[in-house]
């Protein structure tokens, strides 16, 4: 939106003003000149100073629509100041506004027409004792000065303009990578259990009654706890202000309790001095989940141990290991792309700290991160 289109500020209103000003005051010296060299007799007839004297204020008058049409006001203001030498304050305000608000093919129309009417005065009002090539060079100065000035107000108002937009472009990405992790880590834990427990029953339709209960059991828990879990981001996303529900480090023993409730054989070693601040917590948790939910996708049946200890001052170690797969991997088992390790390391990388992971030689595997921990 442009400046014309807008309210008008308290600081266009002083910029206006000091510009206005500007004019005035030109246009007075150059009358006082005039006087001072008692030229207005002698050279320049009296009705023709009273008329020029008219005509600049009115130039300075224009000015004050010099937002809404600059443009027009410009050319204006140029085609007066081929016969008028008072105007040509408000002429150079004219060029430098056109310049600011028109683009830069308009702005350099307006000086060309500007040099021809430097031309036309030099013509119809030459000064004795003067050069009139000096004379013509001295405001062709004046004018590109203006409309240079003009079009770097231009260039560096569309460049603040292009940093915003690629500012907010920016924010606007990391906020959808954001919401796309927290979804991830969210959801794909719930979404895991309801794979593995499913793809069990379908591998093993004949099980005891006992142990298809138990994985129905898990199946419908899962799908409820993620039914609310989708609901809780759906609703964070809709609201105009809020943030995504986030875990805090009290709730890992939640987290691997509930694995281990589902089947899996995991247990937690903990030792951590003093409380965990919640966004170190958060990310703590989030790195237990994602090689939870990668275990019970990649590696059915395997041991998982997941150690955490540290202490403010020294850091935060997380290591989950888990041992060889002892059940191969069923058909309702969710692939992957790598995603929720690309998303981790994303994670881990804003909190300053280190990812590392891979297989170990029996088969196993092992993810571990240090994070920072201020004292």
């Amino acid at each position: 939106m442009t400046a014309a289109k807008r309210p008008r500020r308290l600081r266009d209103w002083l910029v206006d003003f000091a510009l206005f000003a500007l004019a005035v005051v030109w246009g007075i010296v150059l009358s006082g000149l005039r006087i001072s060299a008692a030229e207005v007799p002698s050279v320049v007839p009296a009705w023709l100073f009273t008329l020029d004297q008219a005509v600049g204020a009115l130039g300075c008058g224009a000015l004050w629509f010099r937002r809404r049409w600059p443009t027009e006001v410009a050319v204006a203001l140029v085609l007066l100041s081929s016969f008028s030498e008072m105007v040509s304050g408000a002429m150079l305000v004219g060029l430098f506004t056109v310049a600011v608000h028109r683009p830069p093919r308009t702005s350099l129309t307006v000086f060309a027409l500007s040099l021809l009417a430097a031309v036309a005065y030099a013509l119809l009002r030459p000064e004795p004792g003067a050069p009139g090539l000096l004379l013509f060079f001295i405001g062709a100065a004046c004018q590109g000065t203006a409309t240079g000035w003009g079009l770097f107000v231009h260039h560096r108002r569309r460049l603040l303009v292009s940093l915003r937009e690629r500012a907010e472009a920016e924010a606007r990405r990391a906020a959808r990578e954001e919401i796309a992790r927290e979804i991830h880590d969210v959801l794909g834990h719930r979404l895991s259990l309801l794979s593995v427990h499913a793809g069990a029953l379908a591998y093993r339709p004949d099980a005891p009654p006992q142990d298809i209960a138990r994985a129905a059991r898990v199946i419908r828990e899962s799908a409820h706890q993620a039914l609310q879990d989708l609901r809780q981001v759906v609703g964070v996303l809709r609201a105009p202000v809020g943030e995504l529900p986030q875990p805090v480090f009290a709730d890992l023993r939640s987290l691997v309790a509930e694995a281990e409730q589902s089947g899996m054989r995991i247990r937690l070693v903990q030792e951590v001095a003093g409380e965990v601040p919640d966004a170190l917590g958060r990310t703590v948790y989030r790195i237990v989940q994602e090689a939870v939910t990668n275990v019970r996708k990649h590696a059915p049946g395997a041991a998982v141990t997941v150690a955490v200890n540290g202490a403010a001052g020294t850091g935060l170690d997380v290591a989950v290991t888990n041992t060889a797969p002892t059940a191969p991997a069923t058909a309702g088992q969710a692939p992957g792309p790598g995603y929720g390790l690309l998303g981790l390391a994303e994670r881990v990388r804003v909190a300053d700290g280190e990812l590392e992971y891979g297989p170990l030689a029996d088969g196993g595997w092992r993810l571990t991160a240090r994070l920072p921990w201020p004292s």
